[in-house]
């Protein structure tokens, strides 16, 4: 019964979120509002509640993958369609101006790059790389098989 009125629910939503909307089904069971032309999704499951749903909003990225939901709420779906319109909106102005907020700037928060250490330095602390048993083995092997065959060459000239 719940996905059924969840389904009905999310058609009439999406009429009147956007004009251009697709939904359909998650594997969860949850419905999904797709709008491409504002690049942005909602998300209605079921909540842990008996009559209540969890709306989650987020972005469409380019190529058509969406990123992970910026904001969630939980709201009673026997509210009706406006209240529950309402608090989709909120949640995509809030994924929207997320979006808009520019990246901080590590630079001006004070926070640095620090500068690569060379491998050099890194050997000379003792904490580079270093050659394993393995490596060791098979340059043994190596050098033996060399010294062989210089033998032999000597010996049989």
């Amino acid at each position: 019964m719940v996905g059924a009125q969840l389904r009905e629910t999310a058609q009439e939503l999406a009429v009147l979120l956007w004009r251009e909307h697709t939904v359909y089904r998650e594997r969860s069971g949850g419905m999904v509002i797709r709008g491409e032309h504002v690049r942005r999704w909602i998300s209605l499951a079921p909540a842990g509640g008996r009559d209540e749903i969890l709306v989650r909003a987020g972005r469409i990225l380019d190529g058509g993958t969406t990123a992970p939901a910026r904001s969630e709420a939980v709201v009673p779906l026997s509210a009706g369609t406006g209240v529950l319109a309402a608090a989709c909106r909120r949640l995509l102005a809030d994924a929207a101006a997320d979006a808009a907020r520019p990246a901080p700037d590590r630079a001006a928060s004070g926070r640095t790059r620090r500068p690569r250490r060379s491998r050099g330095s890194a050997r000379r602390n003792g904490r580079g790389r270093h050659t394993g048993l393995g490596s060791w083995v098979i340059i043994v092997f190596v050098a033996g098989l060399i010294a062989l065959f210089a033998y032999t060459s000597a010996v049989h000239g």
